[in-house]
């Protein structure tokens, strides 16, 4: 995921702090710079940037005046980065992602981006699945694809010599093994021919998210999330089970426990 930032500032040398600390992360793609709230609302308005640093006391238009001339429901996410820390709590009123003070801290400003990244990452999955859902719930054969409604909702499973569709809902998660996986629910695991990298678009509409190269579990089950070392989470199921969340998934922390994390 590439996100497209848009700086707003009034200060030229605020302005190439913020582009230089940008600069030094691969998936932000400086999109534009402007000057002045004006030109904000019209770049925002033709080009739909994903993310804007925007000042709040600018010639013209202030920042808060930016946001409502777009309009709350179509603005992009916002981290605001002013002077004065007397417009906070107006900025989280608005909405915005965070609120950073100048001089900016390096640590502060990489925090902020984290959470614009899996604010992001959460809005993009969560439309993709509502697309989906849409498009399968208005096919006239209840199909996408190879997609089907019912491959969704159930998945079929071996008992006793027997194939049984096994709900979905029902699974607490799934482990890959091989070009098998392995579906646990309660104190019960059923074995599927099926790779984990299929599986997992097709159980997002069910709300499973992927943790760790080998595991997919239900949001649902969730009980909370322990911090380990090196950006690593112990995510902990209702029942007690113990998953390992690694770095690359960490996006995925969105999913599971919502934004602020």
């Amino acid at each position: 995921m590439t996100i497209r930032a848009l700086i707003v500032d009034d200060e030229n040398l605020a302005r190439r702090g913020i582009r230089s600390l940008l600069r030094r992360v691969d998936d932000v793609e400086i999109v534009a710079e402007c000057q002045s709230g004006r030109e904000a609302i019209e770049f925002i308005a033709r080009s739909g940037p994903d993310l804007v640093f925007l000042d709040i006391q600018m010639p013209g238009k202030t920042g808060f005046e930016v946001i409502s001339e777009i309009g709350l429901s179509t603005c992009p996410y916002v981290i605001f980065v002013t002077a004065f820390d007397k417009f906070a709590l107006r900025a989280f009123d608005v909405h915005a992602v965070d609120y950073l003070l100048k001089p900016i801290s390096e640590d502060r400003f990489y925090k902020a981006l984290s959470r614009a990244r899996a604010a992001l990452l959460s809005m993009r999955d969560a439309t993709l699945i509502r697309q989906v859902a849409q498009a399968a719930a208005s096919s006239p054969l209840g199909k996408v694809g190879n997609l089907t409604l019912a491959s969704v909702d159930r998945l079929p499973v071996k008992a006793n010599g027997k194939i049984t569709p096994m709900r979905v809902a029902d699974i607490d998660w799934i482990e890959a093994d091989d070009d098998y996986v392995l579906l646990h629910a309660g104190d019960k695991s059923w074995i599927l021919r099926e790779s984990i990298s299929n599986l997992e678009p097709r159980l997002a509409l069910c709300g499973f998210v992927r943790i760790h190269r080998s595991v997919l579990v239900n949001v649902d089950r969730v009980h909370e999330l322990r911090p380990r070392l090196k950006g690593e989470f112990s995510v902990i199921l209702v029942d007690g089970t113990e998953l390992k969340l690694t770095r690359t998934y960490r996006p995925a922390i969105e999913r599971l426990v919502g934004p602020g994390i």
